[in-house]
């Protein structure tokens, strides 16, 4: 049998993931984020993440202008963060409603507070590979905290289990 889109959707699901919000700055102050989990690790030297962004996204403009983003990765209490910037119709004051806090790095970059860590990350490279668009970034700065992940699999969130750590 011919492999589908449904298909590979579920083989994908089987891979379990954490969960992230990439976070870029927009004009006047705002913050532009988004859920993936389409975040990996590439190279130590350099250090070096990459994203892949739909092409449909918003975030897809914002990164080939701003060529800097956030990674954000989520522990287990920010489940709700991560359900709000998977909606379309998220934006800044939404976020602020919600009582989103940030914090700013060095360069500018945006990220979400009491996260379990965060990579501000500088494009330096992109590539188009289907529907979506792989962002390489160069890692500028990184936070380390503590908690434990939200992890996503089958299509829900999970959690660890209590003996896994």
């Amino acid at each position: 049998m011919s492999p589908t889109p449904e298909m590979f959707r579920r083989a994908m699901g089987r891979f379990a993931t954490g969960v992230t919000v990439i976070t870029i700055p927009e004009d006047e102050g705002g913050v532009h984020g988004m859920t993936a989990n389409a975040v990996t690790s590439v190279s130590l030297d350099p250090l070096l993440i990459l994203v892949c962004i739909d092409h449909r996204a918003h975030t897809l403009a914002l990164l080939h202008q701003r060529k800097q983003f956030g990674v954000n990765i989520l522990t287990e209490e920010q489940e709700a963060l991560s359900r709000y910037y998977a909606r379309p119709d998220r934006d800044h004051q939404g976020a602020l409603r919600l009582g989103v806090r940030y914090r700013y790095t060095q360069r500018g970059t945006p990220m979400l507070e009491d996260c379990l860590a965060w990579l501000d990350c500088r494009v330096v490279a992109t590539h188009e590979a289907g529907d979506h668009t792989i962002f390489i970034g160069q890692v500028e700065e990184i936070f380390i905290g503590e908690g434990r992940p939200l992890l996503f699999y089958g299509g829900q969130y999970r959690r660890l289990d209590v003996e896994a750590q």
